[in-house]
């Protein structure tokens, strides 16, 4: 099995930062693509950015120019750098990560989520 341990949330101002930590543990043979998703109250849940080990990675354009995702291989851990925040950006952010664990099984995990609030 994988677990995702997710860090980072906060309440912010307007302008600021902050940056989101996603560490995969348990069982992991091989990773496709770790992910960041959120979801804002009353919206369906949407995509913020992916990575994939070799470093290929794609942002939302709503966010794009603001924030940054990167991957350490090593840790199997995903951060997602967000500058520039706005209040629309209010959401709860969850990890997603596709990895192959026991049983050769590819398979998608969720994080449990960290809660972004921007707000003056």
């Amino acid at each position: 099995q994988v677990q995702l341990v997710e860090s980072g949330g906060g309440l912010v101002q307007p302008g600021e930062s902050l940056r989101l930590s996603c560490t995969a543990t348990g069982t992991i043979y091989n990773i496709n693509v770790m992910a960041w998703y959120r979801q804002a109250p009353g919206e369906a849940r949407t995509f913020v950015a992916d990575i994939t080990p070799r470093g290929a990675s794609s942002v939302a354009d709503s966010v794009k120019g603001r924030f940054a995702i990167s991957m350490d291989n090593s840790k199997r851990t995903i951060t997602l750098q967000m500058n520039d925040l706005k209040p629309e950006d209010t959401a709860v952010y969850s990890c997603l990560c596709n990895a192959q664990s026991t049983g050769d099984i590819w398979d998608q995990y969720w994080g449990q989520g960290t809660q972004v609030s921007v707000s003056s």
